[in-house]
């Protein structure tokens, strides 16, 4: 059976050569079919950075019933899908209620304990469940990527002394760009130290991927106080720049005017007490009478005892009786009264106590710049301004103190002015996009970069590859060498021309140029078996034509 030429070329080579032949051929291929997948291959990107255990087969059994394609990045073990189906792929997990978290919760509790289980296993394991259940809980706050706490829950003793605190620490990896405000902060280890009995918010750390400690309590209180008044401020700035807007944008119009609210707030301490008292209105309090009366007599008097019981002595006679009979009368017969009234009385008095309260409005500045009234003409189209009246600024001024809460007793100011607004400057034209930069450019250039491979396939590796097996080799032999082509043989059968050719019987015709070698040599040799002299004149006739 005749063989084509490529098997002809293949079978001529050497065992080595078509042993690199074959490899080749099958690299080329295995490049080729790897060129064509690269370039029909979806972008894939991360959905999960890892697989739980308990919910792998849920999440993979939901990805394939929704078509999704996926894959497993083996190195990192994150779970991978087509860019295109990302959102969709999150929305289906959503729905089925996987999260792809790695904390596990009060689930352990769920499992079957081995008998003999102790109590500090079953401690440990409450404690673990306690703490997936909190980092659930704080991974759900929309900064929050993933959180993991830990508990440092003491056993209790039945001594006083030996009575320690529990504390807790927690760590939260944040979205790229993404902070957590003091409140956030704040309300995590709030949300801890309420989760853990005698926990208090104080022993609770919140630490970020970084490293960095969101909740020093080593902060300088002076500078936290001072970023809450500056708070407070522009709370109450924003708040009267909202009434002024609110009260001048349907007037002026949206984006003819522009204000700015400037408050000087009182946050001082002041605590007062007053005592009042009212001479005009004494009031009597209490009062206290004394009456003494003394009966005329002359009894014995003094003090009882052995001088007063004495007699008298030898007594002198007056003579003049009537003087003396006055005198005595005087002396022994007059008596004594004596009052004495002592009131007190209470003056009115008022006492109150004051406490004035922090973050009073001091002073009110109020800015407000209106922009001239802009008409239009009908007809033309042209767009003319003219500036607002006094009547009509005084009109708007009146509205901003009435909005703002104006107190001329504070010394408050209000100040509208009419100025022309600067227009808005032309936007610029954003230069076109490179086209490699354009969306449909990359697709494209991965079709275009893996039909050049294969051109350079077919062209560089293949055809050459083709033509270099289909090529008639040279043969070699013990009597010389052969063309291409055999010279003198032709499609009859001979060897030579006309005159001085081989010739055959028909059936022993000699083989084409597209035969194998060892049939064609095995033809020459029959041909110089049967006839070797007119063999040896071709081959003279060949030498002498050279």
């Amino acid at each position: 059976m005749p063989q084509s030429g490529l098997a002809a070329g293949f079978n001529r080579l050497g065992i080595f050569r078509q042993i690199g032949l074959m490899i080749g051929l099958a690299a080329s291929v295995a490049i080729g079919f790897a060129v064509v997948l690269w370039s029909q291959e979806p972008d894939y990107r991360p959905l999960l950075n890892n697989l739980n255990s308990l919910d792998a087969n849920q999440i993979i059994e939901t990805l394939q019933i929704s078509q999704i394609p996926y894959r497993i990045d083996h190195k990192s073990g994150a779970l991978l899908v087509a860019a295109d189906q990302i959102h969709n792929a999150r929305l289906k997990l959503a729905a089925e209620g996987l999260s792809g978290r790695d904390n596990v919760g009060f689930e352990l509790m769920d499992q079957q304990q081995a008998l003999g289980t102790s109590q500090f296993v079953e401690t440990t394991r409450f404690r673990r469940g306690l703490e997936g259940e909190l980092a659930r809980t704080i991974s759900s706050l929309m900064q929050v990527k993933s959180a993991r706490v830990h508990l440092a829950i003491p056993k209790r003793s039945v001594f006083v002394r030996d009575a320690r605190k529990p504390t807790a620490s927690v760590f939260v990896q944040l979205y790229s760009g993404r902070m957590l405000s003091k409140q956030q902060v704040a309300s995590i280890a709030n949300l801890v130290a309420s989760s853990i009995p005698e926990l208090n918010s104080r022993d609770v750390t919140v630490v970020d991927q970084k490293g960095r400690l969101l909740n020093s309590q080593d902060a300088d209180k002076e500078v936290g106080i001072a970023a809450k008044q500056l708070e407070y401020t522009q709370k109450i700035e924003e708040k009267m720049a909202a009434r002024v807007s609110g009260i001048l944008e349907p007037v002026v119009g949206s984006g003819r005017f522009k204000a700015e609210v400037s408050a000087d707030i009182d946050f001082t301490a002041v605590e007062q007490t007053d005592e009042l008292f009212n001479p005009d209105l004494p009031s009597l309090r209490s009062e206290q009478t004394l009456d003494e009366q003394r009966a005329a007599g002359a009894g014995a008097g003094g003090v009882p005892g052995a001088l007063a019981n004495q007699p008298p002595g030898a007594a002198a006679v007056p003579e003049q009786a009537g003087a003396g009979g006055a005198g005595g009368g005087a002396g022994t017969g007059t008596g004594g009264a004596r009052k004495q009234v002592t009131r007190n009385f209470e003056l009115d008095r008022t006492i109150s106590y004051t406490r004035h309260q922090q973050g009073r409005v001091r002073r009110l500045t109020v800015a407000v710049a209106v922009d001239d009234i802009a008409t239009t003409n009908a007809e033309t189209g042209e767009v003319s301004r003219r500036p607002w009246s006094e009547n009509d600024i005084q009109r708007l001024t009146l509205l901003v103190r009435d909005a703002v809460g104006y107190s001329a007793a504070r010394g408050d100011s209000v100040n509208v002015v009419n100025t022309p607004f600067v227009g808005p400057e032309p936007l610029e034209e954003l230069p076109e996009l490179a086209i490699w930069e354009q969306a449909w450019f990359m697709p494209i250039a991965k079709m275009g970069a893996a039909g050049l491979v294969l051109l350079i396939l077919i062209f560089a590796v293949l055809r050459p590859i083709m033509k270099s097996l289909s090529a008639v080799p040279e043969m070699t032999g013990a009597g010389g060498e052969f063309g291409g082509e055999l010279e003198g043989i032709s499609e009859t059968g001979g060897i030579g021309g006309e005159e001085g050719g081989l010739s055959v019987d028909e059936g022993a015709l000699l083989p084409g140029p597209n035969e194998s070698f060892e049939r064609q040599l095995d033809a020459v040799r029959s041909l110089v078996a049967e006839d070797p002299g007119r063999v040896a004149q071709v081959i003279k006739q060949w030498v002498s034509d050279e």
